[in-house]
């Protein structure tokens, strides 16, 4: 398959996140937590819907087929390492970290991303002296 757009894996992430708390997405919810019109979530959706990562009609919950669960699942953990990153390795606050991280899991490189994971259980696993260079 194609890969998604940036905008397309936001989309799918938000589902995915909505489905884990509420067991379905729906268009109102997604469109209030992306700070978008209800008509670019259709749109949205029913390009995924095409693509085969959901199920969606009008009107009813949106779910996500398990080709779309197992991108999404893979967006929210690079999403995920990313923050604890910047958190752990940087000094970045929760809110800050989760900004940036939104932002790079769409471009950054797999190899990158996982030194920055490899980066991160070190300073984790390190002593809490690790951070003190920002202080």
């Amino acid at each position: 398959m194609d890969k998604l757009s940036f905008s397309l894996e936001d989309y799918i992430e938000e589902i995915y996140t909505q489905v884990l708390h509420n067991g379905n997405a729906k268009v109102t919810a997604i469109a209030e937590s992306l700070g978008v019109k209800k008509a670019s979530v259709t749109g949205a959706l029913n390009v995924l819907a095409d693509k085969k990562l959901i199920n969606y009609a009008p009107y009813s919950p949106i779910t996500l087929t398990a080709q779309g669960e197992n991108i999404a699942k893979k967006i929210l953990e690079k999403h995920q390492n990313l923050s604890e990153f910047f958190m752990c390795v940087l000094g970045a606050d929760k809110k800050e970290a989760a900004e940036i991280a939104c932002k790079m899991e769409h471009i950054v490189s797999d190899k990158i991303f996982e030194n920055m994971v490899k980066l991160t259980k070190y300073a984790k696993n390190s002593s809490e002296k690790f951070l003190e260079i920002y202080k």
